[in-house]
């Protein structure tokens, strides 16, 4: 008696567990579907974030427009890791050479960083207008 009791618990329980998984992945397909551009731009980098030989995050934009290889640096949280290096301009260059991939990209920060770098030990601009700058490549 016990036994048939327990064998029809665990068929009830094994449709219930087929009926949430389909719904679930029903409910997961209208969400791609639906997604909203923010997400989309958000994540559009994605591709473009790799690794190196020794596991660190590099940003590969290798062959891609110029407009593309700015768009991608700008939303990449490798741009957040080159601004911790601030004041240190000479080691903002040399992460901006090691982790990034695509020659237009890579002369555009470093022109970018030498242009900041001037203004900054100038003092046209202060940390945090230098920090603003470093944050937005054009």
């Amino acid at each position: 008696m016990m036994d048939k009791n327990l064998l029809i618990f665990i068929a009830v329980g094994l449709v219930f567990m087929y009926f949430v998984t389909n719904f679930v992945n029903e409910l997961q397909q209208e969400d791609e579907q639906l997604q909203s551009t923010g997400y989309q731009k958000k994540h559009s980098i994605d591709q473009f974030m790799k690794q190196d030989s020794i596991g660190q995050d590099i940003l590969d934009v290798e062959g891609e427009s110029a407009e593309v290889q700015v768009a991608a640096w700008n939303q990449s949280k490798l741009k957040h890791a080159l601004i911790a290096y601030f004041p240190d301009f000479d080691t903002m260059k040399l992460f901006a050479k090691e982790r990034v991939r695509g020659e237009i990209l890579r002369n555009r920060l470093h022109q970018h960083i030498d242009s900041v770098e001037k203004r900054f030990f100038s003092g046209e601009i202060d940390a945090e207008k230098a920090k603003k700058e470093l944050e937005n490549l054009n």
